[in-house]
């Protein structure tokens, strides 16, 4: 299982609590944890990635293992500690201001 720690609004949104866990199939990439996480949490569709690209929205960042993760491919493998459930995958609203 990976646990994915979501911001409050989509918390709220998809009625849920902070951290939820998804099983994927293959290897954990930050594609197969939002098929998994979109899938299971319907709400959450079209609200981390856009629903037809499958783009990461702008205001919305990925961090694991104290690394910045949303530039990195779409398939690319997530960190081991995050694919063995030992650390989360953190999805954070960016905050934008002047």
């Amino acid at each position: 299982m990976i646990q994915v720690v979501l911001p409050r609004n989509l918390q709220i949104l998809a009625g849920v609590g902070r951290v939820v866990e998804v099983q994927v199939q293959g290897p954990a990439t930050q594609r197969s944890v939002l098929d998994a996480l979109e899938a299971d949490h319907p709400a959450l569709l079209g609200t981390v990635r856009d629903a037809v690209t499958k783009k990461r929205r702008p205001m919305i960042r990925f961090f694991a293992c104290e690394e910045d993760l949303s530039n990195e491919p779409l398939d690319a493998p997530l960190p081991a500690p995050v694919a063995e459930g030992k650390e989360p995958l953190l999805i954070i609203g960016a905050i934008a201001g002047g």
